[in-house]
């Protein structure tokens, strides 16, 4: 049984999509929950009724993930509304193609910092709160199988998600004697609004022709290893990516 009984879960980026239904799960859990969002705040409040319909304390708090100091305030104001931070999730991110020879600058820049800049403000920001909590804690970033074995089209997205994985590696070193683990969970095709549009743009059956189990992910099936890995049953695992994907991956 995993138990987040009285833990403060940040969620970065947690309106919708995995981080949304991870929010759920955690709250089902025991966790408390603080939901960050951008631009949604109907549906941060919505994910933030769920928790509390649940018996758990929720708040949701806007913030520009890939802005300097926006996640640091953020935190800041989360921890002294729910307490001292036990974990952070970070989902926040972007999902988007382009070709090599109609790339833009800018488009490559949009997405590092969507997905790259803002996976180390959140990073810096839980770390530095958690260590003066000196009671540990668990770092879960969202990255993806494109990141573990590159993507035509998405190669700015696949960079964006291969450099998180190392960055991952190093700040699990990094925080180690904090006792602080740092993971990564990389999922593949999962239903989401994000993946959604891609998905029905390849179309669904070539999709599924790929997927082993006969069936893309769902939100609640990285929710599940997300909650794992804030747990105490996974106390001994840092620096790992854990593949969440019906063995797609397998297939290349």
């Amino acid at each position: 049984m995993i138990d987040l009984t009285g833990r403060h879960i940040f969620i970065c980026g947690g309106s919708r999509g995995i981080g949304a239904e991870s929010a759920r799960l955690a709250a089902k859990a025991g966790a408390d929950l603080s939901i960050n969002y951008h631009e949604r705040a109907s549906a941060a409040e919505q994910v933030a009724a769920d928790v509390t319909r649940m018996g758990r304390r929720a708040w949701t708090v806007k913030a520009d993930a890939a802005a300097d100091g926006s996640l640091d305030a953020a935190i800041d104001e989360s921890v002294r509304r729910l307490g001292p931070l036990r974990g952070l999730v970070v989902s926040a991110g972007i999902f988007e193609s382009s070709k090599l020879e109609t790339m833009s600058a800018d488009f490559w820049d949009r997405t590092m910092a969507i997905n790259l800049r803002a996976t180390f403000l959140a990073v810096r920001a839980a770390a530095r709160t958690m260590r003066h909590a000196k009671a540990g804690g668990s770092i879960v970033i969202y990255t993806s199988t494109a990141g573990q074995r590159g993507s035509a089209d998405f190669s700015a997205y696949a960079t964006s998600k291969g450099a998180q994985i190392i960055f991952m590696r190093s700040m699990a070193l990094e925080l180690a004697k904090d006792r602080i683990r740092v993971n990564c969970i990389a999922p593949s095709w999962t239903e989401t609004e994000m993946s959604g549009a891609t998905m029905d743009a390849i179309g669904r059956e070539q999709v599924l022709n790929g997927c082993p189990l006969g069936r893309v992910g769902l939100p609640q099936d990285v929710a599940g290893a997300t909650c794992f890995l804030l747990s105490d049953l996974a106390n001994f695992i840092t620096g790992t990516t854990m593949t969440v994907d019906g063995g797609i991956d397998m297939r290349g």
